[in-house]
């Protein structure tokens, strides 16, 4: 069993850290507990040259770093790292009188395959001016051109329901997959569920019962790897991986953000404060309350919107998900600081070197072994685990905030405090 973060970007991508190295990605990767990473932006000329000089292809249709560019982690987390080939398009054009604006995943089998790709995009638009490329072309042709030069490789409508991008998006995407992918629907297996959104507020459209519902990080700096990810019991190898996106064998689920921390959850004007949910959005008529302006409609609101079935609808066939939070922000709410801090970070290391990858300590490790070590860390993570929260919903660009105490952190656990 192993953990898959499948879109990721590169430093070449616009608000993108610079410490996106392949490198550094690598590193995060061993200390988050993903075994299989996506390079992120192989559409972008310089990035797809790094990945040709310090990456190897396996035969497998994955791809290793080379050893001299590895760079050191602890013991416990140290596990062989295979990359795939992946990229994010921005698909911006006109539809049925509407202005679409849709980014689709990009999967990859080769470099021979990827390197026609982007010639072919090339011809659209400038592949050099962000490693998430914006193309002046329907998603659905774009998908057309693609898998005509490609038909190993694997197209996945990415974070699905942000409103601005995506495509159910509430500004500037579609009411259903066929509206935007017409004949080639078919060929979508699977789509993100972004950041906002979990696996029971998906369960509401039927049409997306006979697709796979997957979760990625879509990282733009090291430390956000995996914060979502994909579950997978299967061979590490290309075509066993879109196998089982596409058929669900090998599939056992994902791993998600608890959906009200990501940042447009709920409906919201960010400039004025506004957070809105759903039925007071619609009480208002749209409107902030501030300034009168239409606020931004998010995902729990679209996803009613579209809904065919009632909340709490479960299909017959579904995979199990597991909510985290990440370790640093469980660690900045017991220390009362940033995540940002290099005492979290400090804290951070010391975890992982006693009791290996932040998924081993989040999802497995034995709570009785963390509570000999560090009590509050124990009680934390335990709340984590059976969904014992507190919520305040992202809006409009706005992460929310997920505690695992309330604020301040409050504890009624009496035990040994060895970190903080």
């Amino acid at each position: 069993m192993f953990y898959a973060d499948l879109h990721i970007h590169s430093k070449f991508s616009r608000a993108t850290s610079k410490d996106m190295s392949l490198e550094t990605i690598e590193q995060w990767a061993q200390l988050k507990g993903i075994k299989l990473i996506g390079t992120g932006d192989f559409t972008h000329p310089q990035w797809l040259k790094e990945i040709e000089l310090k990456l190897n292809e396996e035969g497998n249709g994955l791809l290793t770093l080379k050893k001299e560019y590895r760079l050191d982690v602890p013991d416990s987390c140290k596990e062989e790292i295979f990359f795939i080939l992946s990229s994010e398009i921005s698909c911006i054009y006109q539809k049925n009188g509407k202005l679409r604006k849709i980014h689709l995943v990009i999967l990859s089998p080769s470099l021979k395959d990827a390197t026609k790709i982007n010639y072919a995009l090339s011809q659209i638009g400038s592949l050099g001016s962000d490693g998430r490329p914006i193309l002046g072309i329907d998603a659905k042709e774009a998908m057309k051109i693609i898998l005509e030069i490609s038909p190993a490789t694997m197209i996945i409508p990415a974070h699905a329901w942000t409103p601005h991008f995506s495509v159910f998006g509430s500004q500037s995407g579609f009411d259903s997959l066929e509206e935007c992918f017409e004949d080639l629907t078919p060929y979508i297996y699977a789509i993100e569920t972004g950041l906002s959104s979990d696996p029971p507020m998906n369960w509401r459209l039927s049409e997306l019962d006979k697709i796979s519902l997957i979760s990625n990080s879509d990282a733009h700096s090291p430390a956000k790897i995996g914060r979502e990810a994909n579950i997978f019991d299967i061979e590490l190898d290309y075509k066993t991986i879109t196998e089982s996106i596409k058929t669900g064998k090998g599939f056992l689920g994902t791993v998600e953000f608890f959906p009200e921390e990501g940042k447009y959850h709920y409906d919201g004007h960010r400039i004025c404060g506004v957070r809105l949910s759903p039925k007071e959005s619609i009480r208002r008529n749209y409107l902030c309350p501030v300034c009168g302006k239409k606020v931004t409609i998010g995902v729990m609101h679209r996803v009613e919107t579209l809904a065919d079935r009632p909340e709490g609808f479960k299909p017959s066939k579904t995979l199990p998900f597991k909510s985290i939070i990440p370790l640093p922000e469980i660690i900045a709410e017991i220390k009362n600081t940033s995540t940002q801090s290099k005492s979290v970070f400090d804290t951070y290391m010391k975890i992982l070197y006693k009791f290996g990858s932040e998924y081993a300590i989040l999802l497995h490790k034995d709570l009785t072994e963390i509570e000999k070590f560090d009590s509050k860390l124990a009680e934390g993570i335990d709340r984590m685990r059976s969904g014992k929260v507190f919520v305040e919903a992202g809006y409009d660009g706005e992460y929310g905030k997920i505690k695992v105490f309330g604020e301040p952190a409050k504890s009624n656990f009496k035990g040994q405090t060895i970190l903080f």
